[in-house]
């Protein structure tokens, strides 16, 4: 296990003192119920306060819970609003297309699977809900990164020479990564051609919240027989229509 920081461990103690009991504390009940030294418990509570993860009431000389945990709650919730929006959109693209269909996240240098729903295939991919992908392999991770500035594309990929692969056709360096994001931001879709997993393509599309912020994509995986059954832009507007219909679950608007 790693080492824990004792000044977050405390601090985090401290915030959980008003978590329990919803009455405002003052800085010796703060000390006698964690049995922090004082000056730990005033360096800590200014701290807080400052943040704005603690409000003082300066008349009664006491602290309650301030507005940043609440932005912070707010942020949280969303997150399952967006699970339940992915996994209903997912379901009806699934049973639309009977393609196998994913929604995905970015976190650091990897496609996080948050929702999938399996096509009439029961395609083998290597990707499974809770999952991590390196995103320069696949088209959820590529339309991921699209919208993140190329200076914070290329901090997730310290040797730009020697990016993660899993098939022979995965990108492999960080010029050839920039090249295709160049590409997903101007067709608004990504492709995956079986860089992740022989014999399956992809197309996926950015989904956006009320702020218009890329928040996550969608992706539809198929066969590469069928897939050349159609021409490309059919699974460029399947694709594209599911993230719309997710984007505006999260209340974004097209102006």
């Amino acid at each position: 296990m790693a080492r824990l920081t004792p000044a977050v461990v405390r601090t985090l103690d401290i915030l959980e003192l008003f978590l329990a009991d919803d009455r405002p504390l003052s800085a010796p009940d703060v000390g006698r119920l964690t049995g922090f030294p004082r000056t730990s418990v005033h360096e800590l509570l200014s701290t807080l306060v400052a943040r704005e993860y603690l409000q003082k009431d300066e008349a009664a000389n006491t602290y309650r819970l301030g507005v940043r945990l609440l932005q912070l709650g707010n942020a949280y919730s969303a997150r399952f609003d967006m699970l339940k929006s992915a996994n209903d959109v997912a379901r009806e693209m699934a049973h639309q297309t009977g393609e196998t269909v994913s929604v995905a996240l970015l976190e650091g240098a990897d496609a996080f699977y948050l929702a999938k729903v399996e096509g009439r295939d029961n395609l083998r991919l290597p990707s499974s809900i809770g999952q991590r992908i390196p995103a320069n392999v696949t088209g959820l991770g590529k339309t991921l990164l699209a919208y993140r500035s190329p200076q914070a594309v290329a901090a997730l990929f310290p040797d730009p020479e020697h990016l993660p692969r899993m098939t022979e056709n995965s990108i492999g360096t960080l010029s050839e990564l920039e090249r295709e994001l160049e590409s997903v931001r101007r067709g608004g879709v990504a492709f995956e051609r079986e860089e992740s997993t022989p014999g399956v393509r992809c197309a996926a599309a950015p989904v956006r919240d009320a702020s218009g912020a890329v928040v996550a994509a969608i992706s539809t995986s198929v066969p590469a027989a069928r897939w050349e059954q159609y021409p490309e832009q059919h699974w460029v507007d399947l694709v594209q229509q599911g993230a719309a219909r997710f984007s505006a679950l999260l209340g974004y608007a097209l102006s």
